[in-house]
């Protein structure tokens, strides 16, 4: 069973956490014939592509694994982190022995929320801390980013990309730099436009974030938003797009280069099967290519036969670890070598990137 709970069971929730809490409970450890209760907190509701659209079906794979041995309770529209708490402090309260989070906004109230249920396996996709009972997981987008890239670098005719960013956050600015590294690799001279929203969802702005960037010059547009408007806006204006989190060829038929789109059913799945077997243990996952978590979506028809060649032989090598889309030299927009000849950024330094590459035009704020 899976249930979009409503806005007043999440004041049921909450009003048994409250209880709980006073009564000083915590939830007790599932048990091998009982149903696995899963809760996941949305942070807008799903559609038909976008990030939350992957989540949803990540969810579905746990209900195809485990069929009527899981109930799994979705509330979405959960974006504010003190909205965030109570629901995670409801869902623990009222049964719940796995708890989702979906968001980087997340990861501050279900770090707070964990200690409290110490017989509560926590999960957190962009969550950056790791405790007894809380986990954490990612993927490596910009992996997915850099072949996107070499197939924008290949296709421009001018060699000017343009991204669109929720938030400057190293989840998004690790991607944005690697999209203007593959183009370089394979067409030096790329520069790369870029505009931060300060919003994870807003069509409307999305597409006129799109459109100022085509009328600069950009024609191939990338946005690492939750909706397909900036592909859309493209397709609309015959100019190229590459996609985030699914595939949305949809919605830009015939100008869409790729999608680096992420899968989280293995995630999700592995979690669910865990706990109910007895060994679940809280872990930090950073995933790519190599483990199916990042996929490329079909490339255009458009592109020709050597760029496809091109793009297969970069993905093996990115898989194999032949090809690191961080290798130096690397140079920042100031000009300062971040990354020396030889040397590849450490994973530290990717997941915590707060600074864009040489060719980037544009800044890191909204």
């Amino acid at each position: 069973m899976i249930r979009h709970l409503s806005r007043r069971d999440l004041i049921r929730y909450c009003g048994a956490a409250g209880a709980c809490l006073a009564a000083g409970y915590t939830c007790s450890e599932a048990k091998a014939d009982e149903i696995l209760k899963v809760g996941i907190a949305l942070v807008s509701p799903v559609a038909e592509v976008g990030w939350t659209k992957q989540h949803s079906l990540g969810v579905a794979a746990i209900k195809s694994a485990m069929g009527d041995r899981v109930e799994v309770n979705i509330i979405d529209n959960v974006f504010q982190p003190q909205d965030a708490e109570r629901v995670f402090r409801g869902f623990a309260a009222s049964g719940h022995k796995l708890i989702f989070g979906t968001s980087f906004s997340h990861g501050a109230p279900i770090a707070r929320v964990a200690p409290q249920f110490p017989n509560v396996a926590f999960d957190c996709c962009a969550g950056s801390k790791v405790l007894g009972n809380l986990g954490a997981f990612e993927a490596k987008y910009y992996e997915g980013a850099f072949l996107g890239g070499i197939a924008a670098g290949k296709m421009s005719k001018g060699g000017k990309l343009g991204f669109i960013g929720g938030f400057p956050i190293p989840d998004i600015v690790g991607p944005a730099n690697a999209i203007l590294l593959g183009a370089q690799s394979v067409r030096p001279e790329s520069t790369c436009n870029i505009i931060f929203m300060n919003s994870w969802s807003d069509p409307g702005k999305e597409k006129e974030a799109a459109l100022a960037l085509i009328a600069q010059g950009c024609d191939v547009i990338c946005a690492m938003t939750d909706s397909p408007a900036a592909v859309q806006a493209a397709e609309q204006s015959g100019v190229w797009s590459t996609g985030y989190a699914s595939d949305m060829s949809k919605f830009a038929p015939t100008k869409q280069l790729t999608a680096f789109t992420v899968d989280w059913s293995s995630i999700y799945v592995k979690d669910a099967l865990d706990v109910v077997a007895g060994n679940w243990k809280p872990q930090s996952r950073w995933q790519g290519l190599k483990d199916g978590v990042v996929k490329m979506a079909p490339y255009a028809a458009g592109i020709p036969g050597d760029v496809r060649a091109i793009l297969a032989k970069a993905e093996e090598d990115i898989k194999s670890g032949a090809l690191q889309p961080y290798a130096g030299e690397i140079k920042d927009q100031g000009g300062a070598i971040r990354i020396a000849k030889g040397a590849v950024m450490a994973d530290a330094d990717v997941r915590s990137a707060n600074w864009l590459v040489a060719g980037m035009l544009g800044q890191m704020k909204g």
